[in-house]
């Protein structure tokens, strides 16, 4: 399964006092999911520092750039792309055109990833 996965690293979660340790909390929940799912993450843009994207515009960009299909965008929760989702909804309807799925790993219990794909 080819996928993508979205960090908000300026979002701090309702549980933990500092950007880092959100931060830390996405990053090792993605991992995980990709993990466990044996799962591959695509860098559509060969100059992306990360394995992961950080800014909804760049991933829009790229995705329309290289028009892939993918089986799923992962995101921690719903709460990190929320501010995107309301300012611009026509093009999160359209980002999302690019994937089978759209998985928050925030409604989705731990032990139950494998039902999920």
């Amino acid at each position: 399964m080819k996928g993508i996965a979205f960090i908000n690293e300026k979002w701090i979660m309702n549980d933990y006092k500092t950007l880092d340790e959100s931060l830390e909390v996405q990053k090792q929940s993605i991992q995980t999911f990709i993990e466990n799912n044996q799962m591959k993450t695509i860098k559509l843009n060969p100059y992306q520092l990360h394995d992961y994207y950080t800014i909804p515009h760049a991933l829009y960009y790229d995705l329309k750039q290289t028009k892939p299909k993918l089986d799923c965008l992962i995101l921690y929760s719903e709460k990190v792309i929320e501010s995107f989702i309301e300012a611009y909804p026509a093009r999160w309807l359209i980002l999302k055109s690019f994937f089978h799925k759209v998985i928050f790993l925030d409604e989705v219990q731990s032990h139950h990833y494998q039902g999920i794909i």
